[in-house]
């Protein structure tokens, strides 16, 4: 089996693939912006500075060679999210605020 090199983009066993040159952002928050606004990868590089175009680029051609990882990752992040704002709209420091008209 022939394994495909993606320049820009580190995969390593059991965790997110990544920019090379910038670990923390995963490809899926590249991808989400592609999702979620419908950008072009020039526009994702318009609107996030730090991205070469080559990285974007990269970023997209990982997704589509393995879109359903990185779905999987979306969904297990936005599923978080949900869990953490109804953690959050239940905490005594929010009721207090919402009793006092604040939120």
């Amino acid at each position: 089996m022939l394994a495909l090199s993606y320049p820009h983009i580190e995969k390593d066993e059991d965790q997110p693939a990544r920019l090379q040159r910038l670990p923390r952002i995963r490809i899926a928050q590249i991808v989400m912006d592609y999702i979620a606004y419908g950008w072009s990868v020039e526009e994702i590089c318009r609107q996030h500075l730090y991205l070469t175009l080559a990285e974007a680029h990269a970023a997209m051609g990982y997704y589509f060679d393995h879109q359903e990882e990185i779905d999987q990752e979306i969904r297990q992040e936005w599923q978080q999210v949900q869990e953490d704002m109804t953690q959050a709209t239940n905490s005594p420091f929010y009721l207090r605020l919402k009793a006092k008209g604040l939120l």
